[in-house]
């Protein structure tokens, strides 16, 4: 297998070594969106991975759609950033003002969102909470706790990943154990 070396494609590969996208709800990371939606008081929270060509909601509050075209992402440009990234009024905002996800459904006004960094510093996504009003102030507190959020999230997934590693590491190695046997 090769190695890429190319940005993108090594962010894309991290995504997929985590083995994440798709996956069915999990009540862990349900409950970190409506944590950050109370928290934050913002109608909308999710927590959002972007591949190649749309971004895909592992979980949400206040959205029914389950993915995005990546070229209408908010998050897109938030995992290109090194740390949380605020749109104040997207409406204002050239680069948001005539994207239908702001000028139609779900109405995004204002967006915060916090990259979920590998330790390797790949962002995969964000988690991010979105309002259809704008806010004048997103206090460097407020950054913070969502980046304090965006940690844990990373922490999980690093975990899930080491756990399964070495489950196939262990499957690995009683195979290799049991043919020695025979």
């Amino acid at each position: 297998m090769s190695i890429p070396n190319d940005p993108e494609e090594l962010r894309l590969a991290a995504l997929q070594s985590y083995q994440i996208l798709y996956t069915p709800n999990e009540e862990r990371f349900d409950r970190i969106v409506r944590m950050a939606a109370r928290v934050f008081g913002s109608p909308i929270a999710l927590i959002s991975l972007v591949d190649r060509n749309r971004q895909w909601f592992k979980a949400s509050v206040g959205l029914d759609a389950t993915e995005t075209p990546r070229a209408v992402s908010f998050c897109s440009h938030a995992i290109q950033e090194k740390g949380v990234f605020v749109v104040a009024d997207a409406a204002a905002d050239p680069r948001f003002a005539n994207n239908p996800l702001v000028t139609g459904d779900p109405n995004i006004a204002f967006y915060a969102g916090a990259p979920l960094v590998t330790p390797t510093g790949q962002a995969l996504g964000t988690i991010c909470v979105i309002d259809r009003t704008p806010w004048t102030d997103f206090a460097d507190y407020a950054k913070e706790a969502l980046s304090d959020y965006a940690a844990a999230i990373m922490d999980w997934l690093e975990a899930d990943r080491k756990v399964r590693e070495l489950t196939e590491e262990n499957a690995r190695l009683k195979a290799e154990l049991a043919e020695k046997r025979s």
